[in-house]
């Protein structure tokens, strides 16, 4: 072991202003009164991923209080900063200790009675695959895990055991945004975070369209819910396995969505279908939709010969 340093904050609806420091002297009864873990309420486990600056991210209070407004549950906030500010390759190599030290901390939980089912892992970028690595330790027992915007570089090619894979809960899911296709690792402002966030907020439903590939849907080939959900869009959120109602579960599927540049990120996705004689030359079809709320909305279609 390198020694990488630690240590969890726990948030509940009893603190939401103040984290308390969660050890392991917090597990025993007579420390219970102190920690404010309710065995019998779901735990959510936030794990941040590569900080190049060394800075605690800032979007961690954000995030934990969109959590318990949504729901009752525990929130442990896990910091291991001390790990993940070093050049990107070092902090890889620490991935795996810290994905350890979390299962230990697990697996005190479970022999206090709380129950594997209950665990609600949610990673971000690099912590996506400390999520996994956890996930892959418990055989695939864990309630559910949540990848946001997975870290790219060193895992594309890893192993599954090595990365978040499908296998590694109950039931996973992995948002990936347009922006995590560049490869960026040091961006502190990931939008598959702020997306997660606006969805907990419930402005609006936030729904995927079942596709094979992002190409077919900007095509506008994927337009239903048909697919493997049992005709069922999945949404992002909190809600249980996405709102998937299929039994048995489908092993894997694609789902995509279009955002807005900002929060509240909706989205109404329309298909429009222009039939026209044949052309002599390309054309230009301006197109402005408007909502009852007398929103506007402008696009312009190419025609090409």
């Amino acid at each position: 072991m390198k020694g990488v340093h630690v240590q969890y904050l726990l948030l509940t609806r009893r603190n939401t202003d103040c984290a308390s420091l969660f050890t392991q002297d917090c597990l025993n009864h007579t420390q219970n009164h102190t920690a404010h873990f309710n065995n019998s309420l779901p735990t959510k486990i936030i794990i941040h991923g590569y900080r190049a600056l060394g800075r605690k991210p800032s979007w961690v209070s954000d995030l934990a209080q969109a959590l318990l407004e949504k729901e009752d549950s525990n929130i442990l906030v896990v910091d291991w900063l001390c790990g993940a500010s070093f050049a990107y390759n070092k902090v890889v190599d620490n991935y795996k200790e810290v994905a350890v030290q979390i299962s230990i901390v697990i697996n005190q939980l479970t022999t206090s009675g709380v129950n594997l089912e209950s665990f609600h892992l949610i990673g971000i970028s690099l912590g996506a695959h400390v999520a996994g690595f956890i996930g892959a330790l418990f055989g695939g027992k864990l309630g559910r895990i949540t990848g946001l915007d997975p870290a790219g570089p060193m895992f594309k090619n890893a192993d599954p055991y090595d990365r978040l894979d499908p296998s590694d809960a109950m039931f996973v899911d992995a948002i990936h945004t347009d922006s995590d296709f560049y490869g960026y690792v040091i961006c502190d402002h990931m939008r598959a975070l702020h997306v997660y966030m606006s969805a907990l907020n419930g402005s609006c439903a936030l729904t995927g369209l079942p596709c094979s590939s992002y190409k077919d849907f900007l095509a506008g080939q994927c337009t239903s819910c048909d697919g493997p959900f049992n005709n069922i869009c999945p949404q992002i959120g909190l809600l249980k396995n996405s709102g998937i109602t299929a039994s048995p579960l489908p092993i894997h599927g694609k789902v995509y969505l279009l955002t807005t540049s900002e929060a509240p990120f909706c989205v109404h996705h329309i298909m429009i279908e222009l039939k026209v004689s044949q052309l002599t030359k390309s054309a230009v079809v301006q197109l402005t939709l408007v909502s009852l709320q007398d929103i506007k909305t402008e696009q312009n279609l190419y025609l090409c010969v």
